[in-house]
């Protein structure tokens, strides 16, 4: 056998393979033996067949795994003389392949790229305090009595956070929405909805709550909206000046709860003391997972950003179908039409292949710091693994451990996962950690 290795680029090689006559010649004497010992011929004991009579009632199966065999024997014969590190196989280009002649085989494939780990001790994170001010906790529980709030029929002008019901119907340029964006209604002409007056949340329409205050109920008014340049809910919309006829229908005022002893029992607590203890402890835990996930971020990002080398082609390109898959159904979950992310497809690929080869780099530098520390996967770990998987598909743990243990690729996967997590955690414990300033924070 020999071998040549050509370097397409730092991390895809090309195995060019020869096989001699003998070689090639052995491999399909093995197969015919084997089909011979196997086969059952009328009028002939099993293994007693003639072997040319064998090959020509099987002839096809026999070439098909002849050709196999020969792939086979020469892709694990070259990475046992090159010592290569493969991470995918890219291209197998066969050749002609015959009992009597030599063959040529060319394995394309990707490889582990060559970097020397940085060190990893001592990454610096930046986490911000986690116990919870006044103003915090007093803001969590006024958001429970608003979400608690009963909704009064007034006969009064709209006042912020009032509720209104409305209808409206929108025109750009004198031209109805309706008809410029028949498919997307919502926008153009709805007969009763609702409102909050000045919310925190915008509405369908942007801007269209801030300027319901003062309408009582049968008022009417024309309201000037302006859709924002990069308004990619309806991108026909986008940048446009409309004009909103707007008729208020009803003022609905929100009533919150007491502080009562009827609330803080709905609250499982029993005065206000122990509800304010109960939603400090809350928000503290919230910090805290906040802290640890802003820290394995940061000391991904700060181990990457002290090395540059190239990562492999077929990596990324596969993460990068996954980045886009991910995108388009959180921003499809939000409303942006199909449409809009064919107009945009060549910057979202641009940006969700950036994103992947990002992704991919940690990853092969988690790799090889799990190697330099030993790190494995234990019994624990897979327990773990499939309790919290269960949880997040809804799933029997019992019966995804076992469809587990029968998919080898998803086995694999989870085991790589499981090393790529345990592998931040042992950066995170040895990270310096720098507390920093509170953010102004709205808990709600």
């Amino acid at each position: 056998m020999n071998v040549q290795l050509n370097s397409v680029s730092d991390t895809r090689k090309s195995l060019v393979v020869t096989l001699d006559v003998t070689e090639v010649g052995a491999e399909h004497k093995a197969v015919v033996d084997e089909y011979t010992k196997l086969a059952r011929i009328p009028g002939f004991r099993p293994g007693r067949a003639p072997s040319a009579m064998v090959a020509k009632r099987f002839g096809k199966e026999i070439s098909e795994q002849f050709k196999q065999q020969v792939v086979s024997k020469a892709y694990r014969g070259a990475l046992e003389e090159q010592k290569l590190e493969v991470l995918n196989v890219v291209d197998v280009a066969e050749g002609t392949i015959e009992a009597g002649t030599p063959a040529t085989i060319t394995v394309t494939v990707d490889v582990r790229p060559d970097f020397t780990l940085p060190d990893y001790h001592g990454l610096p994170t930046e986490v911000e305090p986690v116990d919870p001010t006044d103003a915090e906790v007093d803001a969590v529980i006024e958001g429970l009595r608003r979400e608690g709030a009963d909704f009064k029929v007034v006969e009064r002008a709209a006042a912020k956070g009032d509720f209104v019901k409305l209808s409206y119907e929108g025109t750009v340029d004198g031209q109805p929405i309706a008809t410029l964006v028949p498919d997307r209604q919502l926008y153009g002409k709805v007969p009763q909805t609702w409102e909050e007056v000045e919310g925190e949340q915008e509405g369908v329409i942007p801007g269209l709550g801030r300027q319901l205050a003062g309408l009582a109920p049968g008022g009417k008014q024309d309201v000037a909206i302006t859709f924002p340049a990069d308004f990619a809910a309806v991108p026909a919309l986008a940048g446009k000046n409309a004009t909103y006829a707007v008729e208020v229908q009803e003022v609905r005022e929100r009533v919150l709860p007491a502080l009562d002893e009827a609330f803080f029992k709905s609250q499982q607590s029993t005065d206000l003391a122990s509800l304010k203890t109960s939603v400090g402890e809350k928000l503290k835990q919230q910090k805290e997972y906040q802290n640890r996930v802003a820290q394995r971020r940061q000391v991904t990002e700060a181990l990457a950003a002290k090395v540059d080398f190239a990562v492999p082609d077929s990596l990324v390109e596969s993460e990068t179908q996954g980045v886009l898959r991910q995108f388009i159904e959180e921003n499809m979950r939000r409303g942006i039409p199909a449409e809009q992310f064919e107009k945009d497809k060549q910057n979202l690929f641009a940006g969700a292949k950036q994103a992947a080869a990002a992704r991919v780099k940690a990853r092969l530098l988690l790799a090889k710091v799990a190697e330099a520390e030993k790190i494995e996967v234990v019994e624990r770990d897979f327990d773990n693994y499939i309790y919290r998987e269960a949880m997040q598909t809804r799933q029997q743990p019992e019966k995804l451990a076992k469809e587990l243990a029968k998919d080898r690729e998803a086995l694999r996967a989870a085991q790589q996962a499981i090393i790529f997590d345990k592998a931040v955690d042992f950066l995170v414990s040895k990270a310096t950690i720098k507390t920093i300033e509170r953010k102004p924070s709205v808990t709600a």
